[in-house]
């Protein structure tokens, strides 16, 4: 396949779940049919890659439900309102999501794409509401929800009570009683932003890892030097804190509930490598996404260690291989000019999207697609490839 090709493909891809009157894609339209926060941030993402001005009408929709504090909602709800758990607001979530927009705003404008100033306005009043909100006395950044983590399951939940330690116990009413229950264990501030929770409160390596990016990104755009100064704070007490030396990977910091399955290894364990200044952690982390006893998968990375008991590459967050995770490793491969590292990225990561039929997530020995599909943010291939006639290698 020509690298047009798959740009054809990728259009058609995100014109087919484009909805014009609320400016973004909706993720998949019967299973996923309002907005989410990191999904249109990279939907904005792919839409400049194409050269498509969507990009902007994308990314200020993302940030357009704001609330008064500054949290941006992981969801907007799409004409009609999503289950009532989530939170106490009549067109939003009351959590968040990670806060991929500093990073899709600088995206965009090295594509000639300018946002708007309210928009770049929005965007840093959703950072500066993590900094001045979510903030523990370690420096590093908390979530209050699973899925504000973005690995909605993660087996680093599990000594939360999450289900998921056998695949009988992993059902979907399963996984929906239990983040019903964490939304009820939450406190809301006056405008309905999530506080706290009484069950479920820690600091996930990737997480943090994506704050500091992201406060890189936007600070690096706009030349806000408090934001580039927090990005590297950050990133200093993410190391701090978070390196596990025996798994030579970053891992989360429970504060209330939680345990030894914090260390579990998962993949998004290497995310701080996007961050961090420590070249030898970068390394021995990012090495790991190869390695065929780690993570290292045909349409890998593999989520879940492989050679670990609990490695199931079928069920969701016990082992595929997820599309923006895969984009994020190779930015953070390029940062560290690990090219064989990036190039395997790339390789596994069309030949994934197109033997999955551009689905959610796949399994990563062999490619079967899983979870929604056509979804979205698969198109995020096509920020891989470069633009040429060249061919892609299957």
């Amino acid at each position: 396949m020509t690298e047009r090709e798959l740009e054809r493909e990728v259009r058609q891809l995100l014109e087919s779940h484009w909805d014009d009157a609320r400016g973004y894609c909706v993720p998949n339209p019967a299973t996923y049919p309002h907005l989410w926060l990191w999904d249109s941030c990279f939907h904005a993402i792919i839409w400049a890659h194409l050269g498509d001005d969507r990009a902007v009408r994308e990314l200020d929709a993302t940030l357009a439900g704001q609330l008064a504090s500054g949290l941006v909602p992981h969801m907007r709800y799409g004409g009609r309102r999503a289950d009532s758990w989530l939170g106490p607001l009549e067109h939003t979530s009351s959590i968040t999501q990670p806060p991929m927009f500093g990073h899709a705003a600088k995206v965009l404008n090295s594509l000639g794409f300018a946002p708007s100033e309210q928009t770049l306005d929005r965007a840093r009043r959703g950072l500066d509401w993590l900094w001045n909100s979510r903030r523990t006395d370690e420096g590093l950044i908390y979530i209050v929800h699973p899925w504000e983590g973005g690995n909605d399951h993660s087996p680093r939940w599990d000594d939360f009570g999450a289900p998921g330690r056998t695949p009988d116990d992993y059902s979907r009413p399963a996984r929906t009683a239990w983040n019903k229950a964490r939304v009820h264990d939450i406190t809301f501030a006056a405008d309905g932003s999530a506080k706290w929770s009484s069950s479920f409160v820690v600091c996930p390596a990737a997480f943090n890892a994506y704050v500091a990016f992201n406060l890189a990104e936007l600070g690096d755009l706009l030349g806000d030097a408090e934001l580039t100064a927090r990005a590297e704070q950050l990133s200093e007490a993410i190391d701090f804190h978070l390196w596990d030396e025996r798994e030579q990977l970053w891992s989360d910091l429970p504060i209330v509930g939680g345990g030894p399955s914090a260390r579990f290894p998962t993949s998004d364990a290497a995310m701080p490598a996007l961050v961090t200044a420590d070249r030898g952690k970068a390394e021995a982390a990012l090495r790991q996404l190869g390695d065929p006893v780690r993570f290292g998968a045909p349409y890998g990375p593999a989520n879940v260690a492989r050679s670990n008991v609990a490695y199931d590459p079928q069920t969701y967050w016990r082992g595929p291989a997820w599309p923006p995770l895969n984009y994020l490793f190779w930015l953070a491969a390029r940062r560290w000019q690990f090219d064989g590292v990036a190039t395997r990225l790339v390789t596994e990561s069309v030949d994934g999207a197109l033997q999955s039929g551009w689905a959610e997530y796949w399994n990563p020995e062999n490619g079967a697609g899983l979870g929604a599909a056509p979804q979205t943010w698969t198109g995020l291939v096509i920020a891989l490839c470069p633009r040429s006639e060249g061919v892609i290698e299957r």
